[in-house]
């Protein structure tokens, strides 16, 4: 929808003990039917637009990993000094990969 993306950090239950830095639209539309069928139209930002596209990337057989840095894939265990940072500025710097 817009034309501003933001890189941050995904984990996904298909791939357990991972986490990279992985490029989403900021802002998102979603048009769907809710389990009763009524519609759904909704603008999305922020973190409800990286989960809306995280899950919509599944219906189409994709998991993060086929966006993501693969330069800042980390173990769940190693991630804690950069997830603790607002951004992935650092890592990306540190891990030489660039930020949309």
């Amino acid at each position: 929808m817009g034309q501003d993306r933001v890189g941050f950090y995904e984990g996904c239950l298909s791939v357990p003990g991972w986490q990279a830095v992985t490029p989403r639209w900021r802002t998102v539309r979603l048009t769907a039917t809710d389990e009763s069928g009524a519609a759904v139209d909704e603008v999305l930002t922020g973190w409800p637009a990286r989960i809306v596209q995280h899950e919509t990337d599944h219906l189409a057989g994709r998991l993060y990993l086929d966006q993501a840095h693969l330069r800042s894939l980390t173990a769940d265990r190693h991630v804690a000094p950069w997830t603790m940072d607002p951004s992935p500025e650092r890592a990306a710097a540190v891990l030489g990969f660039d930020l949309p």
